[in-house]
């Protein structure tokens, strides 16, 4: 996480009046916070390299003195975790007036309420995929086709591929089948896309993925971790800037380092149950998103 870089949301909040300062490596955790100035008005900030940056500005608006003015600066990526922030929000009487570019928010502060947390979609895909790795049959309950959650397009991806996908209005079931290779812009659902890689070896084509070049600066360069990772399993894989082209190929057993990165361990947790010999190195990194990851995966093996 020190190396993620944060520069535009500290941006914004020194727009707000906040004055940060680096403790580490410029631009990245850890920093301290001092708080002062006008809460509210203009602001701009780049959604470039992530949307977290705009959700977190978007979720504290409200608490203003008075309206903000959010305004993007380039191009922003990821847009539909912004319309989740923006759903989630509404949930708690704040209305967000989007235009062309930019949100509007009054400060009207936050309604209590009853709300209902969806299962993790993004958590939920590695056995989805664990699913099409093997051409098993996975249901994973709290959740819908019907989901707010960008990731959930990755369901989309599995059915190019030839599994099948069945949902209820609180449960999907994958049920996988010989893959094929496709092509998908994964600029919408970026986290889902070492789950991808994952599998795409064991496609009967190549399998192209693009539009995610941010994903060059999240826990580690996730486009030259998973091109190094699958290499070493026998892959074969060009790397782009801002994606990947993955080869099917038999791979073979090895040691999968983790960089740190969460998601590489449990995306080359899927790719062990199709190939022998494979091991990965701190598999403890999964605690940042989900700590009972391979306790889950032994239940569904039936261990």
């Amino acid at each position: 996480m020190r190396e993620r870089p944060i520069r535009d949301l500290a941006s914004g909040l020194e727009q707000l009046g906040c004055e940060v300062g680096w403790e580490g490596t410029e631009g990245c955790p850890p920093f301290t916070l001092k708080t002062g100035g006008r809460t509210g008005g203009v602001v701009h900030v780049s959604g470039a390299t992530s949307s977290q940056y705009l959700s977190s500005l978007l979720l504290s608006a409200p608490l203003a003195e008075e309206k903000m003015e959010l305004r993007l600066k380039g191009k922003l990526v990821s847009k539909p975790y912004i319309d989740m922030t923006s759903e989630v929000m509404s949930a708690f009487g704040v209305d967000i007036q989007e235009e062309e570019g930019m949100f509007t928010v009054a400060p009207s502060g936050y309604r209590g309420g009853s709300y209902r947390v969806e299962s993790d979609a993004a958590a939920a895909n590695y056995f989805f995929a664990m699913a099409a790795a093997t051409e098993g049959r996975v249901r994973v309950t709290g959740l819908s086709l019907k989901s707010v959650q960008a990731e959930i397009r990755f369901l989309g991806v599995l059915q190019d591929m030839g599994c099948s996908v069945t949902s209820g209005e609180d449960w999907v079931e994958v049920k996988g089948a010989p893959l094929s290779g496709v092509d998908v812009d994964m600029n919408a659902f970026p986290d889902s896309v070492q789950t991808l890689a994952a599998i795409a070896p064991f496609a009967s084509g190549p399998t192209r993925i693009r539009n995610v070049a941010n994903l060059r600066v999240k826990e580690t360069d996730r486009i030259e971790a998973v091109t190094r990772e699958l290499e070493k399993l026998g892959g074969k894989v060009d790397p782009s800037e801002d994606g990947l082209l993955i080869h099917p190929a038999e791979l073979h057993g090895g040691k999968v380092h983790t960089y740190g990165d969460h998601r590489m361990a449990m995306s080359f947790a899927v790719t062990a149950l199709h190939v022998e010999g494979i091991e990965i190195e701190d598999p403890n990194c999964v605690r940042k998103s989900f700590p009972g990851f391979f306790d889950q995966l032994e239940l569904l093996l039936g261990r």
